[in-house]
């Protein structure tokens, strides 16, 4: 199997990345299936009957004796049972057998391929079933057939199993979403309720109590914790069966989802893949939530080992991973997070083999903080070597970009980053005036995002910012108008005059009047006249007091 390079184990076992599935595969294998019922009921046939019965009880003997009637066993178990408390006994039992030797994915492989067999299809039909449990073993159980062995997944199953991956995470994502803000609205429910009792819903000085945000996130990790707690203590215990289907929360098998997507995205291969369903746009919408810091930690491995692949690496900062992974930076408080952060900013930079390209990723981060956030680190003493390395590394490159920066790249990256403020270059006439025309480069890129923003952003300051420099644009390059029309930028300024923000209706009406005039140099020449006519006319006035 071709990867584009040798990649670290990153030593993350799976169970302790699939706690839940740990869990409930602990008490599955407690069971005791009556396989002589399916006999005699002719739902199995006898050579499997003694194969499965022979491997319950001597599993390494009877496999390394047997090989290929227990691949063949089990394939027709997977294939033709249907009653869920022993499709997940069948899955929990095969799992096993792979995480004992990994050479077993060849041995299933090649004795598949002699009985002609498909390895795929069973497992991926069991992702279509309701029980959660069964969905994310069979899941695991691909992406080690996938990855361990020296037979890649064919083209068309492979496209349906990263869609389904990204599908699970992405609604993963949602639960996991989903039951914070109701946590969130538990918690503010109960400080609330706490300090508004008697009249103590106020401080010392008579104010209102108001929970901060920082409360109120401290809240939700205690009870955070409190909860993942109970769950390593309580086991499985916790969890409703209704007919040997396992009833969890989606949310649960996240890590899980996340742990199979580790997994698939080391081998080359599959990494175009992934980008071919879309996936990188999901892994940066879950990572722009507040999701934890297990599953932060597994979606940026994934996005780490994406920027192994040199064209991938050179891409990727256009689904803003850079601001998304800058915001995290800032915020982590685990080690283990802020080293694959800052091993994807090295890649990012090392990576591409375009030098241009490295140096806009250099100056995004710089422009997202990056720079400032390395000082600090600068000032810690860590552990882990591979860190101190990495901020090294990366200062230095920061650094010697910030020396080469000019003024427009900066602009550029800001524009691109799509997270408009009011630095300096923006209230700078100089600027405009060299570097207006450049707006038009690659396709009017700049002023296309400019637009997009104007029309999509929420944020106030972003679109203040947007419609000043649109009306700067026009304003000094001539043609600005007729090329603000084609690309329907004039229509959406004039939208934001009705904004209900005060400083976006302001800066969009300054934006539509330089829209209207046509010829600042003659306006100029206007505004000189009045104002010596005013100054003229003044005159007598003063003397005649």
């Amino acid at each position: 199997m071709t990867t584009a390079l040798y990649l670290p184990e990153e030593n993350i076992d799976m169970i302790a990345a699939t706690s839940v599935l740990q869990q409930q595969a602990a008490d599955i294998r407690t069971r005791t299936i009556n396989w002589a019922s399916y006999m005699q009921s002719q739902m199995i046939s006898e050579e499997d009957y003694k194969a499965i019965s022979a491997l319950d009880k001597s599993r390494a003997s009877h496999l390394a004796q047997n090989s290929s009637q227990v691949v063949k066993t089990l394939l027709n178990l997977v294939s033709h049972l249907s009653k869920d408390s022993t499709i997940q006994y069948i899955l929990v039992l095969l799992d096993d057998l792979l995480q004992e030797d990994r050479s077993r994915v060849d041995l299933f492989h090649e004795t598949a391929g002699k009985l002609k067999q498909c390895i795929w299809g069973p497992f991926l039909n069991l992702l279509n079933r309701q029980d959660g449990f069964i969905v994310n073993m069979s899941s695991r159980i691909l992406a080690k057939f996938a990855c361990w062995g020296h037979e890649t997944m064919p083209k068309s199953d492979l496209n349906f199993y990263l869609q389904f991956l990204k599908d699970q995470l992405a609604s993963n994502g949602l639960a996991y979403l989903q039951e914070m803000a109701l946590l969130a609205k538990r918690t503010q429910t109960i400080i609330v309720h706490t300090h508004g009792q008697h009249g103590k819903d106020k401080d010392n000085h008579g104010h209102q109590y108001s929970p901060t945000l920082a409360q109120l996130q401290q809240q939700h990790e205690l009870a955070e914790r409190a909860n993942e707690s109970y769950r390593e203590v309580g086991g499985s215990s916790d969890h409703q069966q209704q007919d040997g289907k396992c009833v969890i929360p989606n949310n649960e098998y996240i890590q899980s989802v996340a742990r199979c997507l580790q997994m698939m995205l080391r081998v080359d291969e599959y990494r175009f893949a992934f980008v071919g369903v879309d996936g990188i746009s999901t892994l940066i919408r879950i990572l722009s939530t507040r999701v934890n810091f297990q599953v932060q930690y597994q979606l940026i491995f994934c996005l780490w080992v994406l920027t192994f692949n040199p064209l991938l690496a050179a891409k990727m900062n256009k689904f803003s991973v850079i601001p998304i992974l800058a915001d995290i930076l800032s915020d982590c408080a685990k080690e283990k997070v802020t080293r694959i952060i800052l091993a994807v900013f090295r890649n990012l930079i090392e990576k591409p083999e375009d030098s241009s390209v490295a140096k806009d990723h250099c100056i995004a981060m710089v422009q997202c903080k990056v720079l400032k956030q390395l000082s600090i680190f600068e000032q810690r003493r860590f552990d882990d070597e591979d860190i101190t390395a990495d901020v090294e590394y990366l200062s230095e490159k920061l650094q010697n970009s910030v020396q080469d920066l000019s003024s427009f790249d900066e602009y550029a990256t800001e524009v691109r980053s799509g997270r408009l403020e009011w630095s300096p270059v923006h209230k700078s006439a100089k600027f405009w005036r060299e570097n207006a025309q450049r707006l038009n480069e690659k396709n009017y890129e700049l002023l296309r995002i400019l637009v997009h923003l104007l029309e999509t952003s929420k944020d106030a300051i972003i679109l203040s910012v947007a419609c000043f420099d649109i009306g700067e644009y026009v304003r000094h390059y001539p043609r600005g108008k007729h090329v603000l029309e084609q690309l329907g930028g004039k229509q959406i300024v004039m939208q934001h005059l009705g904004h209900e923000d005060p400083n976006v209706r302001y800066e969009a009406l300054l934006a539509v009047q330089k829209l209207m005039v046509h010829n600042w140099e003659y306006l100029g020449k206007q505004l000189e006249k009045e104002n010596e006519n005013q100054k003229q006319g003044a005159a007598p006035i003063s003397g005649k007091a």
